[in-house]
């Protein structure tokens, strides 16, 4: 029970399958647990099918219609400390993320001293492929926006491949994480920077997703730009820290 790979999906039934393969092809006793928002394209079901050929390493939590990615990991999250995982991962469902670099970024935590790993494009070494122009110009200047407002010293905040160690997540009052897009994932590493945790950026390659559809949407880079502002305006006050750990 050591290490949990925790997948947020909702209609990746193109994807699942593979994903679930090339996870456990890896042979590193990685476990996986599905977080999926009742798709209704059957993702869900897929997953069943598989857990008789993966008993005791996949799992599935299945949650009624949409809620959102951020309080998908967040359940995740919690399952995650309930049964003792040691190292918790979050990746995507559409091979955007190399399930090779799991590795990876468990021995940046288990191997180097980390606390949080982050799959990162934005350092040396790190990368994008087969990104509209439009999106990479996105994504690098949400990078530089996040840098200037908060100085929190990671090069790509809003990646969302990462391996948490359980202390960190156990250190963090999860209920009190706001956000469900892009601004959850810079919060929660804004979080565990700001309650004094090592986090290390490990350089990926981001490959655009073959298969289904992004789930981005304007509301999402709203909540980014905005919640920028906000977390670190909560942060100036005395009762940031109270209110953000355990």
């Amino acid at each position: 029970m050591e290490k949990l790979v925790i997948i947020p999906t909702y209609n990746e039934k193109d994807n699942i399958r593979n994903i679930i393969d090339a996870v456990f092809s890896l042979q590193e006793n990685f476990h996986i647990l599905i977080v999926d928002d009742g798709s209704p394209d059957g993702t869900g079901a897929i997953v069943k099918s598989l857990q008789q050929q993966h008993p005791g390493e996949l799992f599935l939590e299945e949650r009624s219609g949409k809620q959102g990615l951020g309080t998908a990991y967040i359940h995740g999250f919690k399952w995650a400390l309930a049964n003792n995982y040691q190292y918790i991962f979050e990746m995507d469902a559409d091979f955007s993320h190399n399930p090779k670099d799991l590795v990876r970024l468990y021995d940046a935590c288990a191997k180097d001293g980390a606390d949080v790993s982050v799959g990162s494009r934005y350092v040396k070494g790190g990368n994008t492929e087969n990104w509209p122009w439009d999106r990479a110009v996105l994504s690098y200047g949400a990078s530089i926006y996040v840098g200037m407002i908060t100085w929190m010293p990671v090069r790509d905040p809003t990646a969302g491949f990462v391996c948490y160690r359980n202390t960190v997540l156990e250190a963090i009052n999860l209920d009190q994480i706001q956000f469900v897009g892009y601004a959850f994932q810079i919060e929660m590493k804004f979080t565990a920077w700001k309650l004094g945790f090592k986090i290390k950026e490990v350089p990926i390659t981001f490959k655009d997703r073959k298969e289904g559809y992004s789930k981005m949407s304007k509301g999402i880079v709203k909540e980014g730009v905005l919640g920028v502002l906000k977390i670190q305006w909560q942060s100036l006050f005395r009762n940031y820290k109270r209110r953000v750990q355990n």
